[in-house]
């Protein structure tokens, strides 16, 4: 972890071709732009893989993250680590992230949305976030893809608030306009 309550510690995750964890100097950068709304929010992290992204949430402020992963080894390696670090404000789903979307929605504040780059589809999962009420007034929407691939369109009423490339990734920070 980089910052917060848990600054330091290390999280272990299995090895897999498809889990790619945001690196640090891209989870520096995007958690400095988040600075100011992190404490007391609402995350959801989709493609959870690693959780590094919803658990730096945790370890700075957040009020709860839900971790949707559909690997059970992955998974299982997020429950660990939030009983290792004695949290109790992350629930862990097994589920495919568009069937996730799928269900009752809740709204969030702070949403990650890093699916695998070869997966594609985000501006598909931007639109389920957008229409079936995922996400709450201003929430801000991480969206990472691969570096060489374009940038997906955004909803509109949203706003591409910053982005950076590092090495093979490109992240993108979006905000829902308010009403």
């Amino acid at each position: 972890m980089i910052a917060g309550e848990w600054r330091g510690r290390r999280i272990r995750f299995p090895t897999s071709a498809e889990l790619r964890p945001t690196p640090d100097r891209v989870r520096e950068t995007l958690f400095n732009w988040l600075q100011g709304v992190i404490a007391g929010s609402r995350c959801l992290d989709l493609f959870a893989g690693s959780g590094a992204l919803g658990i730096e949430s945790l370890s700075r402020g957040a009020r709860d993250v839900h971790f949707i992963e559909r690997d059970p080894a992955a998974a299982a390696a997020i429950r660990s680590t939030l009983a290792e670090f004695k949290s109790e404000r992350g629930t862990v789903h097994e589920r495919d992230a568009p069937a996730w979307l799928a269900g009752r929605p809740e709204a969030f504040d702070i949403v990650f949305l890093d699916p695998p780059f070869a997966q594609g589809g985000l501006e598909d999962l931007c639109r389920l976030l957008e229409t079936r009420g995922w996400l709450a007034p201003g929430a801000f929407i991480y969206l990472e893809h691969a570096a060489q691939e374009p940038d997906p369109t955004l909803p509109a009423g949203w706003e591409l608030w910053r982005e950076m490339r590092a090495g093979e990734v490109h992240g993108l920070l979006a905000r829902r306009q308010l009403p």
